[in-house]
């Protein structure tokens, strides 16, 4: 009896520790730490190890991470969105145009941008639901619909010139320490600003609504099995609507992060992002076949995939596509991870039984 106890407790703790809710972000967070020990043995006399080096890789990916925290929940629930960087690409033309060219205040068309993004969003997440329409297909049907419409806005690039929206963009803390009693500046200078603060904020709105709501709870629900969360009675048509509206809502934010990074709008702006965003999503350990994922791991996928570049400026001697076959690499090493630790669970619970 008490050898049955003991495997039935080892069995358990077995189970925890392969679960793929965690072992996925074990993964991530550990090959992070991998590559930047690598970075810290081989350039760390050049400055990786800086503050400044690790703050700039939040200040250089904040606008993909915002929206990478839509995308997780829309990956947990089994679907996909390759809208968001075109819908992004849209916000940027909407504060650009409506700014330089028509007069209108920034942050009404940031107010204009969030309607559209949104109703897009509801409107796709709709379509998935009531009309059966592939994600895959009504989202890529969204992005040709964003994209067409940054294009009949204007093809230039359009500078924003608004005292309200640089002061927005230059907005910065600086990291201070403690020297005979006074605060000064580290050096080098590092700093965060409002990108990294709304990038962090929204991780935390997304840990939230995901751990602490109902709307979390239906959002597992659906992701691992949705018939079964039809026959609980679960609201399936509000939860994947909602889920899409709030990833326009991302994705806009995105739009207004990026604009800020560049002040300017461009209808061919962030190209591929919306595979940028996926891939942070993935990599931070969220299941593409849904039910699996959560913020912690997403955040750690976009620091993984932001070390990347920062590794090849160091070495100086690469070229930028090196960042790609990286990514890309890393996104196949974690969907074969995904599938090991499946599985194995898998075979586990049914060794178990």
């Amino acid at each position: 009896m008490a050898d049955k106890r003991i495997r039935i407790k080892r069995q358990s703790l077995t189970n925890r520790i392969f679960n793929p809710k965690h072992v996925m972000v074990y993964a991530t967070i550990g090959v992070f730490l991998l590559i930047y020990l690598f970075g810290a043995l081989m350039y760390g006399d050049k400055g990786f190890t800086t503050i400044r080096t690790f703050l700039n890789m939040f200040i250089d990916n904040a606008y993909f991470g915002i929206s990478a925290v839509g995308m997780t929940m829309v990956l947990i629930t089994g679907g996909i969105d390759l809208s968001v960087a075109a819908v992004a690409s849209l916000t940027g033309m909407f504060i650009a145009y409506g700014n330089s060219v028509l007069g209108m205040d920034p942050f009404l068309c940031i107010a204009i941008a969030m309607v559209v993004g949104v109703g897009l969003g509801a409107l796709m997440g709709a379509m998935i639901h009531y009309l059966n329409v592939p994600p895959f297909i009504t989202t890529l049907a969204g992005m040709f619909l964003a994209r067409g419409a940054c294009s009949l806005i204007s093809r230039e690039s359009i500078a924003i010139n608004n005292a309200a929206f640089d002061a927005l963009a230059g907005w910065k803390i600086y990291i201070m320490k403690l020297v005979d009693g006074e605060w000064v500046k580290v050096k080098p200078i590092a700093f965060v600003n409002f990108n990294v603060m709304l990038f962090l904020a929204m991780i935390l709105i997304g840990a939230y609504l995901l751990k602490s709501t109902r709307l979390g709870r239906n959002v597992y629900a659906i992701g691992g099995n949705e018939q079964s969360a039809k026959l609980m009675f679960l609201p399936v048509a509000k939860t994947k609507i909602f889920v899409y509206a709030f990833n326009g809502f991302c994705s806009v934010l995105m739009g207004v992060s990026y604009a800020l990074y560049v002040k300017s709008g461009w209808n061919l702006a962030l190209q591929g992002g919306e595979l940028e965003v996926i891939a942070s999503a993935v990599i931070g350990g969220t299941l593409l076949t849904g039910g699996v994922g959560n913020m912690l791991g997403t955040l750690f996928g976009v620091m993984l995939k932001s070390i990347i570049p920062a590794l090849i400026t160091f070495a100086g001697n690469l070229l930028s596509w090196w960042g790609k076959i990286a990514t890309g690499l890393l996104l196949l090493l974690f969907i074969g991870i995904q599938r090991i630790v499946v599985t194995y669970s898998a075979r586990r619970k049914g060794s178990c039984r």
